[in-house]
């Protein structure tokens, strides 16, 4: 089991930038890729950016290039966001989530390829 905890949500101002944690727990020796997704309301679930366990690899969904970043601290067991330029629709539930070994690669840019959720952070960009 993996336990995922996400942190740092709130309610800023279009252009603001905010970092948000997600502290990893458990048996996460099988991982093979960790990322972020988010769900907007009335609207679905999309996988914005991940981070391959062994570093080398990141993804970015064209929406948020050049304004979100991916990084990883392995000694505090912590996945960060770092996001910059906000927008309003930036606006959703923000979801750490990790993808086990055996996932078929091409589903990582989905969300569908991630087994274990952390609960969620609110982020509200208001214009």
């Amino acid at each position: 089991q993996v336990q995922l905890a996400e942190s740092g949500g709130g309610w800023v101002q279009a252009g603001d930038s905010l970092r948000l944690p997600c502290a990893a727990a458990g048996r996460t020796d099988s991982s093979l890729a960790i990322g972020w997704c988010r769900q907007a309301p009335g609207k679905e679930s999309e996988l914005v950016t991940n981070l391959s366990w062994n570093g080398r690899n990141t993804f970015y969904a064209e929406s948020v290039k050049g304004r979100f970043t991916i990084s990883s601290d392995n000694a505090k067991n912590t996945l960060y966001l770092q996001v910059i330029s906000l927008k309003p629709e930036d606006t959703a539930v923000y979801y750490c989530a990790l993808a086990l070994v055996g996932t078929g690669r091409g589903l990582l840019t989905t969300t569908h390829a991630y087994h274990y959720w952390g609960q969620g952070t609110q982020v509200t960009v208001s214009s």
